[in-house]
C-alpha cells in the first residue's frame, strides 16, 4: 500500500506543475494592467506605478515572475488581495469551510437518494418503481438550480415560513441555525447530483446483475437482499465512487449561482466578486486551490477503489 501510494503521489507532481504553469499563464492573457489598479489614484504617476511593478515583480521576466510565485505558494504565501488588502489564503480558509459545509450537505441528500433509487430501478427494472425513480432522476437532472432555488425560497420561506431565505450562520455559533440556513441551497445542489447518481448507479448495478458470480450465488440459495447488497452492489460501486468524487470536487469548486440566489459566502461568492473587480491574485489562489482539491479527492477514489474491491490491491 505504501509502494502505491508513493507511485501515485509521484505521478501527482508533475500534473501539479502543469497546472501551476496553465494558472499562472492564464492570468497573463487577463486585460488590465495590475499596476494601475493598485495606483488608484495615482495611476498617472509613473514613479508609483514603477515602485508597484517592482514590489509584485511585474518588471522581471515571466519566467521568473513564475518561479518567485511557485515559490511563495509551495510555502502557503497565496499572495494578498489587491481589493481588500488581506492574504489570499486567508480569504480561502475563511471560504472553505463555508462551501466544504454546503457541499457535504449537498452530497450527502445526493448520495442517500440517488443510490438507493439507482438500486430500487436497476432491481426493478421495466417496473412502475422503476418508471417512478428515472422520472424523479430527469426531474433532478434537467431543473435550472437558479429556478429551483428561487421555488424553493417561495414556498418553504414566503409562504410557510420554516427556513430562513438567505444568509449563512456558521457551525460553530449556532449548529441548528446554520443547518437551517444551509438545507436548501444544499438541496437545489444534492438533486440534480442525485440524479446523476441514480443513472449511473442503475447501469452499474444492471451490469452486476448481469454477471455469472451473481448467478453462482443465486444458484447457491442466497437471498436476494445478499446478492443484491452484498455481492452485486460492491462490484457496481467503482464507477459510482469516480463519479462521486468528481462531483464532489465540483461542489467544493463553488457553485456559483446557487451561493448568489441563497447569500452564501462561499467559494463560488469569493470568485465571482474577484473577477468583477479583477483580484487576480484572488483567482489565481482559488483555482489552484480547487485544482489541489481535485487531486486530493483522485488520490481518495484510489483508496476507496480498494476498500470496496479487496481484488484491486493485488492489481
Amino acid at each position: 500500500m505504501l509502494v502505491w501510494l508513493a507511485r501515485r503521489l509521484a505521478q501527482v507532481v508533475p500534473t501539479l506543475i502543469l497546472l501551476s504553469v496553465m494558472i499562472f499563464g492564464l492570468q497573463q492573457l487577463m486585460p488590465g494592467d495590475p499596476a494601475l489598479i493598485l495606483a488608484g489614484e495615482e495611476r498617472g504617476d509613473p514613479q508609483v506605478l514603477a515602485q508597484i511593478r517592482a514590489e509584485l515583480w511585474l518588471d522581471r521576466p515571466l519566467h521568473v515572475q513564475y518561479l518567485h510565485w511557485i515559490g511563495n505558494v509551495v510555502t502557503g504565501d497565496f499572495g494578498f488581495s489587491w481589493r481588500i488588502r488581506e492574504p489570499v489564503a486567508r480569504l480561502i480558509l475563511q471560504k472553505l469551510p463555508v462551501t466544504f459545509q454546503l457541499a457535504s450537505m449537498a452530497f450527502l441528500i445526493a448520495v442517500l437518494i440517488g443510490v438507493p433509487m439507482g438500486i430500487l430501478s436497476a432491481t426493478h427494472r421495466d417496473r412502475p418503481a422503476d418508471w417512478l425513480a428515472n422520472g424523479i432522476a430527469l426531474f433532478g437532472i434537467s431543473m435550472p438550480n437558479f429556478w429551483l432555488g428561487i421555488m424553493m425560497i417561495l414556498l418553504f420561506s414566503v409562504q410557510l415560513g420554516w427556513l430562513p431565505p438567505s444568509g449563512y450562520v456558521p457551525l460553530t455559533e449556532d449548529f441548528w441555525q446554520s443547518v437551517s440556513t444551509t438545507i436548501m441551497p444544499a438541496f437545489v445542489l444534492g438533486s440534480g447530483i442525485a440524479g446523476v447518481l441514480m443513472r449511473h448507479t442503475r447501469a452499474a448495478m444492471l451490469t452486476a446483475l448481469s454477471q455469472d458470480y451473481v448467478r453462482t450465488a443465486r444458484a447457491k440459495g442466497l437471498t436476494e437482499r445478499v446478492v443484491v447488497w452484498k455481492h452485486a452492489l460492491r462490484n457496481a460501486l467503482i464507477p459510482v465512487v469516480t463519479l462521486g468524487t468528481i462531483e464532489f470536487g465540483r461542489l467544493l469548486a463553488g457553485a456559483v449561482l446557487t451561493e448568489q440566489i441563497f447569500t452564501i459566502p462561499g467559494f463560488g461568492k469569493l470568485i465571482v466578486d474577484a473577477v468583477f473587480n479583477r483580484d487576480y491574485p484572488v483567482v489565481q489562489g482559488v483555482v489552484l486551490a480547487t485544482a489541489l482539491i481535485f487531486v486530493g479527492l483522485s488520490l481518495v477514489a484510489d483508496l476507496l477503489y480498494m476498500a470496496i474491491n479487496p481484488r484491486l490491491r493485488q492489481a
